[in-house]
């Protein structure tokens, strides 16, 4: 069997690398060819997120809008279409209904983010939200054989709109994303994401400063998009993401922070949509972490043994106060975690969800 898989991004985005990409070895030992096409190539997409240079970003897009069309021409090798959230990340669906109407390829679409819910771009405004054609997922829906889930909620939703979901989370392979035999001096408490996300993290730094004038710690960010991040009286390594770091500076964590707040620019429904993929990331390599438990990051771990769940500053305090006091403590909930991601979100298991369900969608439509 062969499956054409479509995103919008490179495996430089952590969607198409852990929802994609890192399947495509499994899927091969089961009898199925995974070929990912990106619409970005990671060159593109390490500048587009940068200020300025708009032509060049627009006349940029010729190329790989080209290399559609002739994916589209050429789609009939393949059995299926496996579409991550989108064939490009602006317009229409049109590629995914020529793949699907003209070749008549079957269309598994997978949903890790809930990209059906409207929102404004802060970092491009009106514009770039237009183009986003929303309303575009939802169709998308209803046209698919099936729809791939990053967690319940986004499955329940499209249960709603007359879709056939299948929860697959969003996995790290566990014989890379492993605890680390490196022992800090002074203890560090890590967060990895993105400017998007940064805020969540920045509502902490009250809690954080609270509980540097207690104990000695370090604060990791990994990704915030800024040059520089200060908060007064405590040490912070403030490092770009770089893909061939990532898994070294996950593991060097001896703590990892997991705030989720509700804001203007991240409404609730749209937080109910996202995969908690840190808390599983946090579990594969074996540290305890503290989470807000909102949509799926509620459900992932036992709370108190892999991790602690916090509502309030006062919760985040306390429960970082315990794990910074008590090195057992910490050992104990990582190595807990580590047992229940084994458990729980290994490739393996996942990998064969999507084999069956590659195998199903194929066999309806040739019966």
């Amino acid at each position: 069997m062969r499956v054409l898989a479509l995103s919008s991004y490179p495996i430089e985005a952590a969607a198409t690398r852990f929802r994609v990409a890192q399947f495509v070895e499994p899927l091969a030992k089961a009898g199925i060819e995974l070929e990912l096409s990106s619409f970005l190539s990671s060159e593109q997409f390490s500048k587009f997120y940068a200020p300025g240079n708009s032509v060049a970003k627009a006349a940029g897009m010729i190329r790989p809008l080209l290399r559609r069309i002739a994916e589209t021409v050429s789609a009939r090798r393949y059995d299926a279409i496996f579409l991550q959230r989108e064939a490009m990340f602006f317009g229409p669906a049109v590629f995914e209904w020529l793949m699907q109407n003209v070749a008549g390829l079957p269309l598994i679409l997978d949903l890790d983010d809930a990209t059906y819910v409207r929102y404004e771009s802060p970092r491009f405004g009106k514009l770039a939200s237009a183009l986003k054609f929303f309303g575009k997922t939802d169709r998308l829906i209803e046209r698919a054989d099936a729809v791939v889930c990053g967690n319940r909620f986004i499955a329940e939703y499209v249960g709603a709109h007359g879709g056939a979901p299948v929860v697959i989370p969003t996995v790290v392979d566990t014989e890379i994303f492993k605890p680390s035999e490196i022992s800090n001096d002074v203890p560090i408490l890590g967060w990895m994401g993105t400017h998007s996300t940064f805020p969540f993290l920045e509502t902490l730094f009250p809690v954080l400063r609270g509980l540097a004038a207690k104990h000695e710690f370090c604060l990791k960010i990994v990704g915030a998009g800024k040059d520089t991040v200060s908060i007064k009286d405590l040490s912070i390594q403030n490092l770009r993401w770089e893909l061939e770091r990532e898994v070294e500076d996950l593991r060097s964590f001896d703590i990892g922070l997991y705030p989720i707040t509700v804001s203007d620019s991240a409404g609730r429904e749209w937080l109910m949509g996202k995969s908690g993929f840190k808390s599983i990331q946090y579990l594969a390599v074996g540290i305890p972490f503290v989470v807000s438990p909102i949509g799926v990051a509620a459900e992932i771990g036992i709370d108190e043994t892999t991790h602690f769940s916090a509502k309030t500053d006062e919760d985040w305090y306390n429960s970082l106060d315990r794990l910074l006091s008590d090195k057992m403590l910490r050992a104990k909930m990582g190595k807990a975690g580590r047992e229940f991601s084994l458990e729980h979100y290994t490739v393996p298991k996942q990998a064969e969800k999507l084999a069956e369900t590659f195998r199903g969608v194929v066999e309806r439509r040739k019966g």
